[in-house]
């Protein structure tokens, strides 16, 4: 059989330097739609532009005649040198957005207790009934974890209790703040306190400490009380008036910037976007988190409650979306926080503190989890698959194990491999790469793999369509894109 003829070697002149002298520089690119794509430099700066531009830069068939040249030039897409003058510039700014791995670990997650008073169905961490003590974190163990918390180098710790519901072991989060409190005054770092609770067991006497000490509250709210009641079941009452009784008495005593509500999208809830952004604003909540289920614990067991795709979450994510802008086009100032985490990589040289859209991913390097019987986790969802008994991200013990080999160890190493989507095959080429991260946790949980397959990913079918949506909104209506900056300065219209 005679070979192919794609097979056979181009003549020289095949590769041969074009006419036109300008040199690339890296940049990737996506279609927006049947008429524009989106052309991303290395540090996030955007040129949007007809299609089939990319393919002509790369053709050196853009003329310096073009209004485009100069925007290519000016945002470091192509050269008139092969190293350009302002080369340093750019590699200063590519360190601002990557600065969030300077400091290294910041965010540590106490697991003080897996026992909870409320029966969520989509509950990713398998918690545990009110009786099982042994489900409590020692004191010994709280002691070895803020040992540990303190080898960090990071100068500024947000330290962040979880559980179940930690307000069960209310004591041992007074005991563990009040030592980090005290081993801080010789070490002097800036401490932030953080109590992720239902919020059923909050009394006068808790917000008394909490404000005395600066603690942050962060409650999950669904929405309207069908919803919320479905998704969230408390044994001793309705979880939505309770809920809502102890926000209220929160922001009295705390006050109203101390406490943020997060909401959880069940099977149920994808049929009211418009009805829970309504309720979020009518409780005077300032924002909304609209959060995918993750699937972990209960939530990966109640698949009748809980299973939907990526496609009828987006369907639901950009209906409320959209009611949301509307809202602050008619004045009211209320963000959605995912779009303003996106939006400020989009228009901002800053890096943000989400790990889950951070590259290299934010677990060991952002944040690091301490659960309640001693093992230390490469991240929250990486103990949630240790509760199903998978330990794959378990980085050690504290008992046991050194901080060296838990955050720079053999299993570390081996996890670092893919966690940052420069280097991952679907990613590297990605238009929206310096937009998104890599969450080889997930990946492993739904694919199987750390590395994950790209185009049967929920993650990147999600994340890759919000920030294209985003990218549309933003470039095609000055209005629009007058509240999203609004969201990302946190200042109202």
């Amino acid at each position: 059989m005679a070979p192919l003829a794609s097979r056979k070697f181009k003549p020289l002149e095949f590769y041969s330097s074009p006419s036109i002298a300008y040199y690339l520089l890296p940049f990737r690119f996506h279609r927006l739609n049947d008429s524009r794509e989106i052309l991303v430099n290395e540090v996030g700066d955007y040129i949007v532009a007809p299609i089939d531009t990319a393919r002509r830069i790369a053709a050196h068939d853009i003329s310096p005649s073009e209004s485009i040249y100069a925007d290519l030039v000016a945002n470091f897409f192509i050269s008139e040198k092969p190293i350009p003058d302002l080369i340093d510039i750019l590699a200063t700014r590519y360190r601002t957005k990557k600065s969030f791995l300077d400091d290294f670990t910041s965010l540590h997650i106490f697991v003080i207790t897996l026992r909870c008073d409320h029966t969520c169905h989509y509950c990713q961490v398998s918690r545990q009934s009110e009786d099982k003590h042994q489900y409590d974190m020692s004191r010994t163990d709280i002691d070895g974890f803020i040992d540990l918390m303190f080898k960090s180098p990071s100068r500024d710790v947000t330290v962040e209790f979880q559980g179940g519901e930690p307000l069960l072991v209310f004591d041992n989060i007074v005991y563990a703040v009040k030592r980090i409190e005290e081993l801080n005054r010789a070490d002097k770092r800036r401490v932030r306190f953080v109590v992720c609770t239902n919020l059923s067991n909050i009394n006068l006497d808790i917000l008394t400490f909490l404000k005395e000490h600066g603690i942050l509250i962060s409650t999950s709210y669904d929405g309207p009380e069908f919803i919320h009641n479905s998704n969230r079941t408390f044994s001793r009452g309705n979880s939505h008036a309770t809920v809502l009784e102890k926000i209220g008495l929160c922001r009295e005593i705390l006050g109203n910037d101390m406490v943020s509500a997060l909401m959880t999208a069940s099977s149920l809830t994808l049929n009211y976007p418009v009805e829970i952004v309504d309720d979020y604003v009518a409780q005077g909540l300032p924002s909304i988190f609209l959060r995918q289920i993750n699937p972990y614990g209960f939530a990966k067991k109640n698949r009748m409650k809980n299973a939907y795709t990526a496609e009828q979450f987006l369907e639901f994510y950009k209906t409320a979306l959209q009611h949301i802008i509307n809202l602050n086009l008619r004045g009211l100032f209320f963000l959605e926080e995912f779009a303003t985490i996106i939006l400020s990589k989009i228009l901002t040289p800053f890096p943000i503190g989400f790990t889950d859209l951070q590259s290299p991913n934010g677990m060991i390097n952002g944040a690091i989890v301490y659960n309640y019987d001693g093992f230390v986790y490469a991240s929250d969802e990486s103990r949630m698959l240790a509760e199903e008994r998978d330990f794959t991200f378990q980085l050690g013990h504290v008992k046991s194990d050194s901080y060296q080999k838990i955050f720079y160890g053999a299993k570390a190493q081996h996890i670092a491999k893919y966690w940052a989507n420069e280097s991952l095959a679907g990613c590297s080429e990605c238009g929206f790469q310096s937009y998104c991260g890599a969450d080889p946790v997930r990946h492993y949980a739904t694919q199987g793999d750390l590395a994950g397959y790209r185009p049967t990913s929920s993650f990147c079918i999600t994340n890759m369509e919000i920030i294209r949506f985003l990218i549309e909104l933003l470039t095609e209506n000055r209005s629009i894109e007058r509240v999203f900056r609004s969201w990302v300065n946190k200042t109202p219209l």
